[in-house]
C-alpha cells in the first residue's frame, strides 16, 4: 500500500440507520405444540358427549384453550427480534407484530459493549428476561449481542446477528453526542 493512499476505512461513516435480526426456528416446535393444544380444546368443546357433566369439561376446555394461547403467543413473539439504532434511540420488536417492544433513547445510555456468547440459560430461558443482578434482555437465541449500560445503572441485553457493528454505531452516535469538553484552564486567576 501506498504511503499517500487514502485509508478506505477514515471516511466511512455509519449508516443513518443500523438494522439487525436474530431469529430461532426452534420456537416454531413450540408454537405448533401451543396450536395442538388449542385444537384439542376447540375439539373437546364442539365434538363432546358432554355426558360427564359441565364443569369438567368446561375446565378441560378453557384450560386446553387459554394454555394454547399462552404457548402460542409466548413462542411467536420470541420467534425473531428486530434491533434498529438511529440518530436518537434504539428499538428492538420483537415477533411478527412487534410486541413486545422497547425503545431505548441513546441520551439514556452512557456504553455499549459486544457480547460474544449470550445463551438463555444464563438468562433463565429464551423470551423478554429480567434478573436483578444482570438487568433487562432479549434472548431469542444463543450467540453474539449487545449490552447497554445505561445512565440509572442497569444494562439491556439483545441478541442480534452482527452484534459488533451495531455496538460501533451506537458508540459512534455517543460520541457525537457528547457534549464538547470545557476549555482546560489557563493557570492565570480571573
Amino acid at each position: 500500500m501506498r504511503d499517500d493512499a487514502p485509508n478506505q476505512y477514515a471516511d466511512e461513516q455509519a449508516p443513518a440507520v443500523w438494522t439487525g435480526r436474530a431469529t430461532n426456528r426452534f420456537q416454531w416446535v413450540a408454537a405448533v405444540g401451543g396450536a395442538a393444544c388449542l385444537g384439542l380444546g376447540i375439539a373437546l368443546a364442539v365434538q363432546s358427549a358432554w355426558t360427564s357433566g359441565i364443569a369438567p369439561l368446561l375446565m378441560a376446555v378453557i384450560g386446553c384453550v387459554a394454555a394454547g394461547l399462552l404457548v402460542l403467543f409466548g413462542t411467536l413473539a420470541f420467534v425473531h427480534v428486530a434491533v434498529k439504532v438511529d440518530d436518537r434511540a434504539m428499538e428492538v420488536r420483537c415477533g411478527h407484530i412487534g410486541l413486545p417492544r422497547r425503545r431505548i433513547l441513546l441520551s439514556h445510555v452512557v456504553g455499549a459493549d459486544f457480547e460474544p456468547s449470550v445463551t438463555p440459560r444464563h438468562w433463565g430461558g429464551w423470551g423478554y428476561r429480567w434478573r436483578p443482578e444482570k438487568g433487562t434482555a432479549v434472548v431469542v437465541r444463543r450467540g453474539e449481542g449487545l449490552i447497554l449500560r445505561l445512565g440509572d445503572g442497569r444494562t439491556f441485553t439483545v441478541t442480534v446477528d452482527d452484534a459488533e457493528s451495531a455496538v460501533r454505531v451506537i458508540r459512534d452516535r455517543l460520541r457525537d453526542m457528547a457534549p464538547p469538553a470545557p476549555p482546560a484552564p489557563t493557570g492565570r486567576p480571573v
